[in-house]
This record gives C-alpha cells, structure tokens and sequence, in this order.
C-alpha cells in the first residue's frame, strides 16, 4: 500500500545527513562535554559549534542560545522563568487564546499560583491585533507571550509590530518559534523578542532536543538545579548528538529554506484551490495569505474529523485534526473556536502539513481520495440528511 505522510507539523522525518553527523557522538566521541580530556572536550566543541550555527540563522549571539530537551521545556522555561524572576516588578502575564499548550498550561499553573493571566482573542484568521495586546498592558505587566505562527491553521502572527510595544513598555517579550524555525527566516532582532522558543525534531532534527534563544541582559529563573552547565542556565549532562543533530538541521534548513518553503507553497495552493473545486461546504482555517507556505487546514461541513483520518490512513495517507499533543482528545480545537467556529464546524477539521519529501504526486494521490471520503461520511451523516 502506497504511504503518504502529510502531517509535518506535529513532526519531521530525521534528515539522513542529521543522521549521518550524530552517529560519531553515541559511540566514537561519546565523551561528557564537561570533562576536560579530549573526549569531553571533542564534545563540547561540538555542541558550540552547533550553537553558533543556530546563532547565526536567528540572527542571535552564541551565548545567548541555550539547549534543552525540546519546545515544551522551552516555552515553560521562558514563562515559568520570567514570571518568577520578575515577580517583585509584577504578577501580570499576556498571552494569546490559540497558543500551545506548552505555552497555556504553564500560565494556567501561574494563575493557580497568584499570577494575573490575560488572554487575548484573534480575529476569524487567527490573527491577534497589536493594539488589544497594548491594551492589556498594566503597569503590573512581565511578560507578552505570542506563538509566531499557529501550529494547527497556519497564521504568521504579527511579532514585530507586538515585539515593538513590548520595547517601548519594557516588558519582556517570548515567541514560540516552534512551527517557524527552519520553515520561513527567523530574526531575533527583527521580531524584537527576548525569548524564542524551537525545537529539533519539527525541522528535520532528532526527537527530545530543542533550544530557548534568551537576548542578553534577560533575567530568567532557572528550574533545574543541578550542575553549571549551558553556563549555569539549565542542568543536566548534554545531549551531543541531539545537539549535533539540532545544529546540523538547522545548517541545511538555512540552505534548502528559500527553496522548500516556494515548492510547499505550490503544493499548498494547488491543494486548497483544488479541494475548494471537488468539496462543496468546506471552509479554509486561517489566513489565506499571512500563513505557513506548508499549512491548509480545512473545515468540512457534517463531518467529524477523527473519520476522515481513519479513512485516509487506510489508503495510507497520514494527516490530523489539528495539534498532535491534543490528538486524542475528542474535543473540537480551542484554536478553531478562538476564531469564531461552532463545535460541530470545528469537529470537522483536517490539517494537511507538507514537508521536504512532499511530492506533487502525493498531493493528486490525496485529491482523488478526499472528495469521495467527504462524500461516503456525509451520507452516513444524520446532520447532512437534515440540511
């Protein structure tokens, strides 16, 4: 059976060049990178060489990149950080109501803790407006958090434009960059920000590495307390190859970026403009410019999404609902319902992501599969027999 993977949001395939540059770190240079043989120190210049190569992509200085196993531990890192270093200045956090849940659940553990969280609302894009963020701003104020772009509709939010009140007010700022990095460029310096969150595997790197970029100057708390490493940041003995793999994936995103981000693009349009023409009472999640080039997130009218995606997987196409932390969740999208959806609209979503092994082919393969998977549900649909 043919197998087609059209879910590069939730994860990427490891390049096998990634592959390739971490192997001599399990068992060739498998040395502790703080010791001081030659073995750590093998190590340890790996890691900083990996550090200035994502550096250099964010626009960043190297000391101002510190690793950790991943998005989530970023986000927590960035949030929980901030909040407790600043405290004696404020309790008043802002974020958004289509933000991750490595971003929602840390200010909801906040909140229960005596913070202040302000969430702010999108419009039917999922766009956030700048002025409602200023206009939450107290002067008890911390702490702006806002996802670069959505994972499950695909909106580019306005970073720079929110990045620039954060700086005149003085607050410190926090992007989650995990579904942008290594997909369309990344500034620190453009955006504004003091803290911006990524992670490995959603760019072709290794599962369980990531890294938070903290501008200098930037007060965090640290929550792992052991050792002194990544100066005295954040303990825990390194990830070598994880880190390796991080740096290496970064280099050939920073090289295949312009050109993968044009070709997915195409595809992305031809998908839309196509499903539009053979499914009838289908909506686009998102904005239909200021997104992902790899994302089109649809809602099909009288349809529960989670049977779409058996249906697909059983012809070998892999697709989601929506974000896959929450996949098991038979709940409709907090995402979609933040834009103005209804829950029985958003139960029918389908988020198609593409990625660097997306071939024209198999997006026709899934053309001439939905429309009649759309068909077959909606006549065993009573919703659809009563419209």
């Amino acid at each position: 059976m043919k197998r087609i993977y059209l879910d590069y949001a939730a994860t990427t395939p490891t390049d096998p060049e990634v592959i390739k540059a971490m192997q001599p770190y399990f068992f060739e240079k498998f040395g502790n990178p703080s010791s001081i043989h030659t073995f750590g120190q093998e190590a340890k210049k790996a890691i900083e060489d990996a550090r200035e190569t994502l550096a250099k992509f964010l626009g960043a200085k190297a000391e101002e990149i510190v690793f950790t196993a991943g998005g989530t531990e970023a986000d927590n890192f960035a949030i929980a950080g901030a909040a407790y270093a600043l405290e004696d200045k404020g309790r008043h956090i802002i974020t958004t109501g289509i933000e991750h849940h490595a971003v929602t659940e840390p200010c909801k553990f906040l909140e229960k803790r005596g913070f202040k969280i302000t969430f702010v609302g999108v419009d039917k894009y999922g766009l956030v407006d700048p002025a409602d963020i200023k206009q939450a701003i107290t002067d008890k104020t911390i702490l702006i958090s806002v996802m670069h772009a959505n994972n499950e509709i695909g909106t580019i939010e306005p970073i720079a434009q929110i990045g620039e009140i954060a700086q005149e007010k003085e607050i410190y700022f926090h992007t989650d960059a995990v579904q942008t990095v290594g997909h369309i460029p990344v500034d620190v310096n453009a955006l504004r920000v003091n803290l911006l969150s990524l992670s490995a595997h959603k760019f072709y790197g290794p599962k369980g590495v990531g890294a938070l970029y903290i501008r200098k100057g930037t007060r965090l708390m640290k929550f792992l307390h052991g050792g002194d490493q990544e100066k005295g940041r954040r303990a825990s003995t390194h990830n070598t190859s994880g880190i390796v793999g991080l740096g290496k994936a970064i280099e050939l995103c920073q090289e295949k970026m312009p050109e993968e981000a044009e070709f997915q693009k195409k595809l992305r349009d031809k998908l839309i403009k196509e499903v539009f023409a053979k499914i009838p009472e289908v909506y686009l999640n998102g904005h239909p410019e200021i997104r992902l080039p790899n994302n089109a997130n649809f809602s099909i009218k009288y349809i529960e999404g989670e049977s779409i995606l058996i249906n697909l997987d059983m012809l070998g196409i892999a697709a989601s609902t929506g974000s896959a932390c929450t996949s098991t969740s038979l709940e409709p999208s907090s995402v979609l319902l933040a834009i103005g959806l209804s829950p029985e609209i958003a139960h029918g979503s389908l988020r198609v992501t593409l990625g660097r092994w997306t071939k024209e082919k198999d997006i026709d393969y899934l053309l001439g599969h939905l429309p009649g998977i759309a068909q077959k549900l909606r006549a065993m649909s009573p919703l659809y027999e009563k419209k």
